[in-house]
């Protein structure tokens, strides 16, 4: 919904299947278990488009890390490195994490609010797991999962939120309790356990036993919608009553984000997300949305290591600062 596009930052579907008959991960028998499931996967996968298929044991920790800190694999799949696989295809949309909490985790992400299109995309590919692995289900509980929240369809439905005006006008405590009341959680900008950075949340469905995946899909939508006119309503509330304060705001953590020296990596997500603010605010203009929603992990710690070499964190936060800066001053203007 293209209302709401400065709102909802992503759309996520994800699902858990497991192989029948084997042990879940953390008691998988052998090696010879985790290679089976990898070689199934990888084999149903080449039946669609090109996917770059990788083992974790043969990438460093700061590579598993970088991949992390772009949401692309979980950390549950890098503390099992020695087993775990991902196949990640060309457009980066789909990911199929292999020996993670479940056997199988496929997702798709898109941009923007709309859960029926990566549902419509990971199906084509759950459709050919299901048909060529024999995938645990039970008639009355549905698919086997390692975690019983997840029984059922094995779906988990989330948006990346970007939510300023509800934090800042101290509504976030009210809209917890309010999906919770729904049947839904809120996460933070890495999901469970994870701090909610820079304003962004994720919220999803916080079970799938009882709901097929049309009605999950719905009943997530339906609240992201009410929580996206919520936000929007309270925009319009800053900048009728506090115009002055958040423009100050903004453009003050654009004046550090252009000028600065060092930069941590908690205190680039807060700035970034500030000028992101004077941005929906109409104080900042963000000349390619997209490239800017990148900087948040092109910036953090193995990312960066990915493409600069440092010693330690005083002169990681000093190519920070330096790479930071020019990377804004080059997506963004005042207006």
């Amino acid at each position: 919904m293209e209302m709401f596009d400065n709102i909802a930052i992503s759309s996520r579907i994800r699902l858990a299947r497991n192989i029948e008959g084997l042990k879940f991960y953390t008691k998988l028998q052998s090696d010879i278990d985790a290679k089976y499931i990898a070689n199934s996967v990888m084999k149903t996968l080449e039946k669609f488009d090109v996917f770059n298929f990788m083992s974790l044991k043969d990438l460093s920790l700061n590579e598993c890390n970088a991949l992390f800190e772009q949401h692309l694999i979980s950390k549950e799949l890098i503390e099992n490195k020695d087993i775990s696989s991902v196949a990640i295809s060309e457009d980066e949309k789909i990911i199929v994490m292999i020996n993670e909490e479940d056997h199988i985790r496929e997702q798709c992400l898109e941009k923007g609010f709309n859960l029926y299109k990566p549902y419509r995309r990971i199906s084509q590919i759950d459709d050919e797991i299901l048909k060529s692995m024999p995938i645990a289900f039970d008639n009355e509980l549905g698919f086997i999962t390692a975690s019983p929240s997840n029984l059922g369809t094995g779906m988990r439905a989330s948006v990346m939120l970007f939510l300023p005006a509800c934090q800042l006008t101290e509504k976030i405590e009210e809209l917890i309790s309010l999906a919770k009341e729904n049947g839904l959680t809120v996460r933070g900008i890495y999901g469970e356990g994870s701090r909610a950075l820079g304003y962004f949340y994720q919220i999803s469905n916080q079970g799938s036993l009882g709901l097929d995946e049309d009605e999950i899909i719905d009943k997530v939508s339906e609240f992201i919608y009410s929580i996206c006119g919520k936000e929007k309503e309270l925009r319009e509330y800053l900048i009728e009553n506090e115009y002055d304060a958040y423009k100050d705001k903004s453009l003050r953590a654009y004046g550090i984000l252009t000028h600065c020296y060092q930069l941590k990596e908690d205190e680039m997500i807060e700035l970034l997300s500030q000028v992101k603010l004077g941005s929906v605010l109409g104080f900042i203009d963000i000349i390619n949305d997209e490239k800017y929603q990148k900087l948040y992990y092109e910036g953090m710690s193995a990312n960066l290591k990915e493409i600069f070499e440092f010693l330690d964190k005083k002169e990681e936060n000093i190519i920070r600062a330096e790479y930071i800066s020019n990377k804004v001053k080059e997506l963004t203007k005042e207006v």
